[in-house]
């Protein structure tokens, strides 16, 4: 089984005079993106996505920052297909806490033997003090946590909140989603440390923060085994910093330490080839791909392969 994750940057889809159309993998608060120029880029952009996707032709694919249901069947339909892959019959999007519509999603070409959301689960509901300053009310996770089963695994599948605007207010409410998802795999594992799961998506971390101390701590090693570091250190990289051209590895695949085990030579590829030439990525770049734009997303997408499951 191969399994992918993938940031494809605010994929959402539009409906106007010219008829449907999918948002680019654009941000709307940086300079420029809203300009007819940008949004002339838009297509260009989401063939870019779909040829990182036809790359990695991953059995089963964890989105982040897609908007709905209908924007994910209008993606496989008019531009999946279209490049090349295999259906994707098992397509899920569940909606999550993200007021501006940056969801989890799931490409699958295997039935799922049981899907859970935690969007609406509160702090505490896994036991946790409330957030400052939030009523305790409110969901804990600032999209979602999706836990997806399959025999003889399960995908743990996150997104958690970005650093911004407030970075210490922001580190908070990672720490709190990490810990529930630690809680969620201690709740489900009677002995998480032999059983075979694997989180995947993007943890938001940023590139400054020292291991120790990152809010998603709770989740990384020892607790797991972090596929990516079985690349060489230089080459772990999944997303460039826009000022300074600093590169850091928001996106994870932190596998169980029964897993790990289980499949020593298991080593994630990162497909940089749609991101935008000014991140330095080795060439060579997927044909299209701009200075900055025309790209996929501005986050690499990462793939396993785990034979036999």
């Amino acid at each position: 089984m191969r399994i992918a994750t993938f940031n494809v940057q605010n994929l959402r889809l539009r409906h106007g005079p010219g008829g449907p159309h999918l948002d680019g993998a654009r941000d709307a608060d940086d300079p420029g993106d809203d300009t007819p120029a940008a949004a002339g880029l838009d297509p260009a952009d989401r063939r870019l996505t779909a040829a990182v996707l036809a790359q990695a032709d991953a059995d089963i694919v964890v989105l982040q920052e897609v908007f709905d249901r209908a924007t994910l069947d209008f993606f496989h339909e008019s531009y999946l297909i279209p490049a090349g892959l295999a259906p994707y019959p098992v397509r899920l999007s569940l909606g999550g806490n993200d007021g501006h519509g940056r969801n989890l999603a799931v490409l699958a070409r295997r039935a799922f033997d049981d899907v859970v959301s935690h969007a609406a689960m509160t702090a505490a509901d896994f036991g946790l003090p409330p957030l400052p300053g939030r009523d305790p009310a409110q969901p804990l996770f600032r999209r979602d946590l999706l836990m997806l089963d399959l025999p003889g695994l399960t995908l743990l599948a996150v997104h958690f909140k970005a650093p911004w605007p407030d970075r210490a207010a922001a580190w908070t409410v990672r720490r709190h989603e990490a810990l529930a998802l630690r809680r969620v795999i201690e709740a489900r594992f009677a002995a998480p440390e032999t059983a075979p799961w694997l989180i995947l998506g993007d943890l938001n971390e940023p590139h400054s923060e020292p291991s120790r101390d990152r809010a998603a701590a709770p989740v990384l090693p020892p607790f797991t085994i972090d596929l990516l570091d079985r690349l060489a250190p230089e080459d772990r990289w999944t997303y460039a910093v826009p000022e300074g051209g600093l590169h850091a590895r928001p996106d994870v695949m932190l596998a169980s330490p029964a897993l790990a085990a289980a499949f020593p030579d298991a080593c994630p590829a990162i497909l940089r080839a749609g991101l935008g030439r000014e991140t330095g990525a080795a060439p060579p770049a997927l044909p299209g791909t701009g200075w900055h734009r025309p790209h996929a997303s501005d986050h690499a997408a990462l793939v396993v392969d785990l034979p036999g499951l």
